[in-house]
C-alpha cells in the first residue's frame, strides 16, 4: 500500500519540479478557478488528517491544515509532499488493520464511522487521483506537459486506445 501511495505522490512531486510559482499559484482557469497549488496542498492536507489523529485514533477530514503556502510555492509544496512520504514509510504492516474513527462533513454534518487506517488511507489515495485529474484539466488549460501519462489515472480506469 505505501508503494503505490508514495508511486503516486511522487508523480505531484515530479510536476512541481517542472512548473513555476507562478503557474502552480494560478487561479485563472474557469469554471473553479482553483490552481494547481490549492489542489496539491487539499490532497496533502487529507494525508496529514489521516496522521494527525494516529495517535488519538480519532481522525477528523474536516479538520485541515490549509497551509498557505504550500499552496503558493512549489518549495513548501514539495517539503509537504515528502514530509507525507515520511510519515506513510513510518507505517508498519500490521498498523493497516488499526481500527480508528474517522470524521467527517458530508454536507449535513459531521458524520462519524469506523475504519481501518488501511482503509482511510485508501480513501486518501482515490481523492489525490480524483484531485490529480482535476489538475491535469488546469495544467491542460495553462499550456503545461503532465509529469507522466498516468497522472490523474485510477489504476481501474481503462485507457483510451489511440488507433491510428
Amino acid at each position: 500500500m505505501v508503494e503505490a501511495i508514495e508511486k503516486n505522490l511522487q508523480r505531484g512531486i515530479k510536476l512541481l519540479t517542472a512548473i513555476t510559482d507562478e503557474q502552480y499559484s494560478d487561479k485563472s482557469i474557469p469554471p473553479y478557478y482553483s490552481s494547481i497549488g490549492a489542489n496539491m496542498r487539499h490532497i496533502l492536507d487529507v494525508f496529514a488528517c489521516v496522521f494527525n489523529g494516529l495517535d488519538k485514533k480519532c481522525v477528523d477530514f474536516s479538520d485541515r491544515e490549509r497551509n498557505q503556502l504550500a499552496e503558493e510555492k512549489t518549495t513548501y509544496g514539495i517539503a509537504y509532499f515528502n514530509e507525507i512520504i515520511a510519515q506513510l514509510h513510518c507505517l508498519q504492516s500490521e498498523d493497516f488493520d488499526e481500527i480508528i474513527s474517522v470524521t467527517d462533513d458530508l454536507g449535513t454534518g459531521k458524520v462519524t464511522a469506523n475504519y481501518t487506517l488501511g482503509s482511510a488511507l485508501i480513501q486518501a489515495h482515490s481523492h489525490a487521483i480524483h484531485h490529480f485529474a482535476s489538475i491535469g484539466f488546469i495544467i491542460h488549460q495553462l499550456g503545461i506537459k503532465l509529469p507522466d501519462a498516468d497522472f490523474g489515472y485510477n489504476p481501474t480506469t481503462p485507457k483510451k486506445i489511440l488507433v491510428e
